[in-house]
């Protein structure tokens, strides 16, 4: 009989409870995870109060409401706060999205759960290790190559070949769908996954590029690209409304038909 054991210092226990702030009467409840590889201990979640008359309106407002106010070893990333850098990607009420573009008013129920995106190290609290993600956006080699001498001012495009980047540029990496895919769970060292690929298929689909061949071959292998199965979670968990399934499906369609 297989005995599964769980890995030390990895059971989530109840943390601190902390005051509410005082003569406050417009309270959300924040339960976050906590966890310091300092301190050698199990991870908890720690309950917070926010005053939401003192606060925006937005996850992230209450997350540096907490840091500033009640907690300052509470550790996040955030950067520009207007879902566009990616940095503030998390898990909140069961969702990888962005704290930054995700309202309190949209979380069910009054308690605002936050926890780091799942299946992947965690460096302190929130804060995941995307050290392999950001490898393996490397390793498509996005940028421009091209074997043709370089124009005097720049490399020009019909509108019509533009229009088919949209839906593809807008990826700001955030990592939100790659982590909520199981194919990219069990298969992260090998697989892409679902951000990564996004990403090939906008060079592969550039009519300035002239790599194709070689950008296919490159992704000819069993786990690069044929881990994904199409449970569509990525699309779903994309903050900005893309659809990572279907660039990877035309990315098969693209091994199939330059066989035919």
């Amino acid at each position: 009989m297989v005995q599964l054991t769980l890995p030390r210092n990895s059971t989530v226990t109840e943390g601190k409870v902390w005051p509410k702030p005082e003569g406050a009467t417009n309270l959300t409840e924040y339960r976050i995870y906590r966890w310091n590889p300092d301190e050698g201990r199990n991870p908890r979640v720690d309950t917070y109060f926010v005053d939401k008359d003192d606060c925006g309106p937005m996850v992230l407002d209450g997350l540096i409401y907490i840091k500033n106010k009640i907690d300052p070893t509470l550790t996040f990333r955030r950067s520009c706060r207007e879902g566009i850098c990616g940095s503030c990607a998390m898990n909140i009420d069961g969702t990888n999205t962005l704290a930054c573009t995700k309202g309190t008013g949209e979380v069910a129920g009054d308690v605002v759960k936050i926890y780091p995106l799942p299946h992947m190290p965690v460096v302190k609290d929130l804060v995941p290790d995307l050290t392999r993600f950001y490898a393996q956006h490397r390793s498509i080699e996005p940028w421009l190559k091209t074997v043709t001498p370089a124009p005097e001012k720049e490399w020009r495009q019909s509108h019509e070949d533009r229009v088919k980047l949209d839906g593809l540029y807008e990826c700001i990496l955030c990592a939100c769908c790659s982590t909520s895919c199981p194919s990219y769970w069990w298969n992260g060292d090998r697989y892409l996954g679902p951000a990564i690929l996004l990403q090939a298929y906008r060079w592969l689909i550039d009519s300035r590029d002239e790599a194709t061949g070689e950008r296919l071959d490159d992704l000819e292998d069993p786990f690069r690209l044929y881990r994904c199965h199409t449970i569509m979670n990525c699309s779903q968990a994309c903050p900005k409304g893309l659809n990572p399934a279907k660039a990877i499906a035309e990315i098969k369609k693209m091994m199939v038909e330059r066989r035919v």
